[in-house]
């Protein structure tokens, strides 16, 4: 396992994040605990969860997971979604993050989380309000650093702007969807964090399963994640001939490589300038050493960039025209 500096800051994670959102719900909680303990033993060392998964019950068992070997690990979790039924119970407001922080840190079993992440704008709260308040959750030691998800670009430069000039504590990662299926974040979003110095931990990173290889033209699935009728990995969006186009040829490299389809497609992504390290679910045991397969080889650059110019977005406005006009010494 190969580790990489999480964006402005002084730690370092493994190329691959461990993720929990199906402790406790299509994962048992023996099982989840077993995936925590292997993925530790081959040097993983990063693990992301949310208050909302499974309603709490993913953090508990996190933190069972992790109890004798709390130090070892970087732990992410999350805050926004609702966490009850009370108008105030939602949201990026002063209040609902410090009455989350709290109970994230007694489910987990900890007096503090490495990462505290937004996991997506708030419509109503000032990020000012936010951003202070995290920043008081840093110096008391709650927190150690910050992080957003789902933000948009200007949202993620204005959070950044606004704790530069306050000297706030800043956000060091943004965790967005990408992967091979879902590159829109090559527009603005990936540029920015470059530019920042904000590391990228994507979700979806085998597009919630479609680039595992399982899914056929024409065949719309029963079960899984792409047949539900919401979320982002929903068959509708993910049922398009140019995401077959990249299916396809995902899948002829990973003839060619002896790989399979995802570990193929998490390979190329751990490789792809900007990214820190993907965040890889399972349900079972044997999709978690699948995955696992995806660390410790490099694909060949000709096969990386197969799978690169396949997937990547139509050459548009604005980028087409600042490049046509851009300036050369």
């Amino acid at each position: 396992m190969n580790y990489r500096v999480l964006g402005k800051s002084g730690i370092a994670v493994s190329e691959l994040c461990l993720g929990t959102m199906t402790f406790g719900n299509t994962t048992n909680e023996q099982d989840s605990i077993e995936m925590v303990h292997r993925f530790l033993d081959r040097g993983g060392n990063f693990i992301d969860t949310a208050d909302v998964y499974v309603s709490g019950v993913s953090e508990e068992i996190v933190g069972k997971a992790i109890r004798e070997r709390r130090s070892d690990v970087i732990l992410a979790t999350k805050v926004r979604f609702p966490t009850g039924n009370n108008v105030n119970h939602v949201g990026l407001s002063r209040k609902h993050i410090l009455d989350g922080v709290e109970a994230s840190l007694r489910r987990l079993g900890t007096d503090y989380i490495d990462l505290y992440q937004m996991h997506v704008w708030d419509q109503i709260t000032p990020i000012e309000e936010t951003l202070r308040t995290l920043d008081d959750l840093v110096t008391s030691g709650k927190v150690r650093y910050i992080g957003c998800s789902n933000f948009l670009a200007y949202q993620l430069m204005k959070s950044l702007s606004i704790s530069d000039f306050n000297r706030y504590a800043r956000f060091i990662s943004i965790q967005p969807q990408y992967s091979l299926v879902c590159r829109t974040m090559d527009r603005e979003v990936l540029p920015l964090c470059l530019e920042e110095n904000v590391g990228v931990i994507p979700w979806a990173p085998l597009g919630g399963g479609f680039l595992t290889g399982r899914y056929v033209r024409g065949q719309e699935p029963t079960e899984g994640r792409l047949a539900s009728k919401t979320g982002e990995s929903r068959w509708e969006i993910r049922n398009t001939e140019k995401n077959f186009r990249i299916l396809d040829e995902l899948i002829s490299v990973a003839h060619e490589t002896d790989k399979t389809p995802a570990q193929v497609a998490l390979n190329w992504l751990i490789h792809k300038p900007g990214i820190t390290s993907p965040i890889f679910g399972a349900r079972t045991l044997e999709q978690f050493e699948e995955n696992m397969g995806a660390v410790d080889w490099k694909l060949d650059d000709s096969l990386w960039q197969r799978l690169d110019d396949v997937s990547a977005l139509e050459y548009e406005y604005p980028t087409r025209f600042i490049d046509k006009f851009s300036r050369k010494v």
